[in-house]
């Protein structure tokens, strides 16, 4: 068979990035109908098929000229472009659809004429008339397809033509190449001062486009195209990232699943211990007939898989239609066809749907109500939908993000363009210390980068960046061995990623060997003097302390690094002198030294007692809390495997150290809980204070607040934890007398705290609300519960909460009332209706408990009281 020229020659020829020549324009076919399509199949011919791809190729240079310098638009042009730009991509995603199953099923049907055809359709991609090098990364998805289709068939015509598509496959990579090299972003251009950079080449082939269309045009051809109307912003009824606390990201994928793409995306999220949140289209997973039978197709597959790995797939409705124009049963047919494919597949069925484009009123939020699915939007659109190139959806997502501070990000798992930005989005996110926020189907839970732990969100204090230095030390070569220090320096480490917001790539974690002197010399004076005035510094310490009389008789303490000798430590250990010129240099405006080893010799400062956030954050803090003197050893056998000090030292910083209930926990409430709790647990007197050059600031931890709803699986303490609750909960009340480590005392005052607006006092009583419970001590929870209600009467979490107080008290017709209200709150809360039945049938109602399990089965199938559901209702 013969051949044309590939796109290789055309690259060579036309000098690497050159444009196609520039021809007039000639009569364009009349593009085919679905019909002509659909009869192809029969009788193969090339000139439908591409005509199809000049259609396609008309819509993808439309989406360039509407968002070509998108930095230079007002923001009403840059809403309408957005608006008539997803009419376009959503036009063109439908005969993108017909025109590759066609292709597919031509190259299935063994007929001879298919090949002849494939070979004109790749001539047109090759060396079709008027066609530049920049449009032909339009092409993509279909040779993709056709490579697919072809690797199918093994005869020996349908293996050259495979080959010939990889070779225009790789032409495609090097025009993307070249022009990522040549661009920083396509649709945003930025102006430059000074020297006035060339024309690039990417320009010459606006200017030929926009000699074509014109902007206003293509919106007034697509003018009756209606805005957007009926926003919500109650983020009960529509979840739109806005409760998000700053540098928290929700990564969302839509549109898929994708035979490739969408396993792709995953991959990279699993490699990043990143949660993501995937809303796929009913009509790519199956089909429901008109009995309500659902046939899962081949991709369902796939979400399988997803939720499998952990990650959550929503309703993006039947066929992606724009929502916002239907009415009755056809938009009833969008949401619940969807809705009972998502249901077939074990496991996967979610509460979230997101509107295609957005698109929706009044009208079609009421429509989700039956099926207990709520809306999910979004802020900041990576535009991966028209943007041909990965290196430009990366700075706009990135510029986006900086603007935004947080929200829920918008991706698809249908284009290589996004999986090629997504990494490289990912490094620069990470990097900067944001935080990556997952759905558990009730609320938002922050996973930070590399742990597959979760922690609630927290209120922000306004550090930038968390650097830590975390150090665990059992395996002294020459000091004696201990037992615990290492889990403890992992414990503390695994605290501060998970639950207070540090970046993993942030904590530097030495253990043994690793703990030498020159390492932690480096890491002081490297990677943590990298920290910017705004950001926090907390340097941890498990291992031997030493301290040595000078000959002025003052004593000097000593960290005991790993390769100290006993006989030399003085010139082998780090001195505290170092660190005080060491805490003096650091940028950070507040660091926070905590040492879980028992010296002397600081010469600190009086700790301060400031806890107000807003004259806190202009003053530097250099604090330090040790474990105790000169004279003491560590307890290092203490409760749950940990010494005394830290075991202590991480109750605090689980929420029991917020003293004044202000939901922060500041260096100092952190030393008035640990110091007399250590002391009346061991022979050790912890010391704090300020370390020269601090302003009298404080070193500041946000308490995650508590979002579980509590149910049978909900965890209580029992035996030896339930008694030492008794120990940490010893009130603490006016002044705590704390040692200094000269030997003097000072006494730590936690600030009062102010009045809470109403939502945050209820948050609050709820937390303690849910320490209480788990303590056993149900009459104090049940008023902290009341308490909350009466702050915030729709609080949904604390009346469901005090529902199960009930339940647990035996007050069954109680705890139906409030797990009633609670679903009048929030009647998507799945475990509710679970809790719901089990009271009911407690309480002799057994029509309220089977109706109540029947829809907590309906809304979570594979829940994790699906099991117990099943086995109640088959007791009634």
């Amino acid at each position: 068979m013969g051949r044309t020229p590939r796109l290789l020659l055309l690259l060579a020829v036309a000098g690497g990035l050159g444009l196609g020549a520039y021809r007039l324009t000639r009569p364009k076919p009349k593009p085919p109908t679905a019909d002509a399509l659909a009869a192809l199949i029969q009788h193969p011919e090339p000139e439908p098929l591409i005509a199809a791809l000049k259609e396609d190729l008309d819509s993808y240079r439309k989406l360039i000229v509407l968002f070509a310098e998108e930095a230079k638009l007002k923001p009403e042009e840059r809403a309408a472009a957005s608006r008539v730009g997803q009419q376009i991509h959503h036009e063109r995603l439908a005969k993108q659809r017909q025109a590759n199953e066609v292709l597919e099923a031509i190259l299935a049907s063994g007929k001879p004429e298919r090949f002849p055809t494939l070979d004109a359709w790749l001539t047109f991609i090759e060396q079709g008339e008027d066609l530049f090098d920049a449009d032909r990364l339009a092409f993509r998805e279909p040779l993709r397809v056709v490579a697919q289709a072809l690797g199918r068939d093994g005869s020996l015509t349908a293996v050259k033509l495979a080959k010939r598509v990889a070779e225009d496959q790789e032409a495609l990579d090097r025009i993307e190449a070249l022009y990522e090299k040549e661009l920083k972003a396509i649709f945003e251009r930025f102006e430059d001062r000074g020297i006035e950079l060339k024309r690039e080449r990417w320009d010459d082939y606006l200017a030929k486009l926009k000699g074509r269309y014109s902007r206003e045009a293509i919106l007034r051809d697509y003018g009756t195209i209606l805005p957007y109307a009926g926003a919500v912003t109650d983020e009960q009824k529509e979840l739109t990232g806005r409760s998000l606390p700053d540098k928290t990201l929700v990564l969302t994928f839509d549109d898929g699943p994708h035979g490739v793409y969408t396993e792709e995306i995953a991959a990279i999220l699993k490699q990043y211990q990143l949660p993501g949140l995937f809303f796929h289209v009913g009509r790519n997973l199956g089909k429901v007939d008109a009995a309500g039978q659902v046939k899962l197709g081949p991709l369902a597959e796939l979400d399988k898989k997803l939720v499998a790995q952990g990650y959550v797939v929503g309703n993006h409705s039947y066929s992606h239609a724009q929502l916002s124009k239907e009415t009755g049963d056809p938009l009833k047919l969008e949401i619940g066809e969807t809705d009972a494919l998502l249901k077939a597949i074990p496991g996967v069925h979610s509460d979230l749907f997101r509107f295609p484009y957005g698109a929706r009123t009044d009208v079609q939020l009421a429509a989700l109500q039956p099926y207990h699915l709520r809306s999910i939007l979004w802020n900041i659109d990576s535009m991966d939908w028209a943007d041909p190139l990965p290196t430009s959806i990366v700075n706009r997502v990135l510029k986006e993000v900086e603007r935004e501070k947080k929200g829920i990000l918008l991706f698809h798992d249908i284009h290589d363009r996004a999986v090629k930005a997504l990494p490289a989005i990912l490094d620069k996110l990470i990097a900067q210390g944001y935080a990556f926020a997952g759905w558990d189907g009730q609320a938002f839970k922050i996973v930070r980068p590399g742990s597959t732990q979760v922690a609630a969100a927290a209120p922000t204090t306004g550090y930038q960046e968390s650097w830590a230095l975390v150090v665990g030390i059992d395996a002294y070569a020459k000091w004696p061995r201990l037992q615990h220090a290492v889990k403890d320096a992992e414990a503390v480490k695994e605290l501060l990623a998970t639950r207070f917001g540090f970046a993993n790539d942030h904590i530097l974690l030495f253990k043994d060997g690793e703990a030498t002197r020159a390492n932690l010399l480096g890491a002081l004076n490297g990677k943590l003097a990298k920290a910017k005035r705004d950001d926090r510094i907390f340097i941890y310490f498990a291992g031997h302390g030493a301290t040595r009389k000078l000959s002025s008789g003052r004593d000097l303490g000593y960290l005991i690094p790993v390769d100290s000798d006993p006989n030399a430590f003085a010139s082998d250990a780090l001195p505290m002198t170092d660190l005080q010129t060491v805490a003096e240099g650091l940028t950070a405006k507040h660091v926070f030294f905590v040492m879980d080893a028992c010296y002397s010799g600081l010469g600190l400062t009086r700790g301060a007692s400031d806890a107000f956030l807003r004259e806190n954050s202009k003053r530097l803090a250099r604090q330090m809390l040790t474990a105790g003197g000169a004279d003491q050893s560590v307890a290092d056998d203490g409760p749950g495997g940990h010494s005394v000090f830290t075991w202590t030292l991480l109750q605090g910083l689980n929420g029991r150290a917020d003293l004044n209930g202000d939901g922060v926990i500041t260096a100092t409430e952190l030393a008035a809980f640990t110091a007399p709790i250590v002391a009346s647990m061991s022979r050790q007197t912890p010391a704090f204070g300020s370390l020269p050059g601090s302003e009298g600031g404080e070193f500041v931890f946000e308490k995650p607040v508590e979002t579980e709803f509590l149910s049978g699986d909900s965890a209580q303490l029992q035996g030896k934890e339930l008694k030492l609750a008794e120990v940490l909960d010893r009130p603490v009340s006016g002044p705590v007398v704390v040692k200094t480590l000269e030997g003097g005392e000072t006494k730590l005052t936690a600030a009062k705290p102010t009045k809470l607006p109403p939502r945050q006092a209820a948050q609050r009583a709820n937390d303690l609300g849910l320490r209480l419970y788990r303590e056993q001590r149900y009459g104090e929870a049940e008023a902290q519960f009341t308490e909350a209600l009466k702050y915030k009467p729709d609080f949904a979490l604390a009346a469901n909460n005090l529902g199960f107080i009930y339940f647990k008290q035996g007050k069954y017709p109680e705890a139906v009332r409030w797990f009633e209200n609670t679903l009048k709150m929030d009647p998507s809360r799945a475990i509710a209706h679970f809790n719901l039945g089990e009271a009911a049938l407690k309480a002799g109602d057994s029509a309220k408990a089977k109706q109540a399990l029947q829809t907590y089965l309906a809304l979570v199938p594979n829940g994790a009281s699906s099991a117990k559901a099943k086995d109640l209702l088959k007791a009634l």
